[in-house]
């Protein structure tokens, strides 16, 4: 391999690789974190809401809220994963 002045900027493919790696690992510990505290704020705004009126379309949505929760903590749980794996 040359080593001259015209590869000294440049990285190899797998320390690339292992960058992109590492990107998305933290953008799924993000998004997991992002999406759980969604689903955490769907399910107790109900009970901080003082309108009864919104109170009740706020309920409505717990189902949402539940499958936010579960997919937040699944991303995390990838992530722990992916960490332990040595990715």
């Amino acid at each position: 391999m040359d080593c001259g002045p015209d590869n000294a900027g440049m990285s190899t493919p797998d320390s690339r690789t292992g960058q992109r790696s590492a990107q998305a690992n933290t953008d799924l510990l993000q998004k997991g974190i992002l999406i759980t505290l969604i689903g955490l704020a769907v399910l107790l705004s109900p009970y901080l809401i003082k309108s009864p009126e919104l109170q009740a379309i706020v309920a409505a949505s717990s189902l949402v809220g539940w499958f936010a929760l579960v997919l937040g903590i699944a991303l995390i749980g990838r992530y722990v994963l992916q960490r332990r794996a040595g990715r």
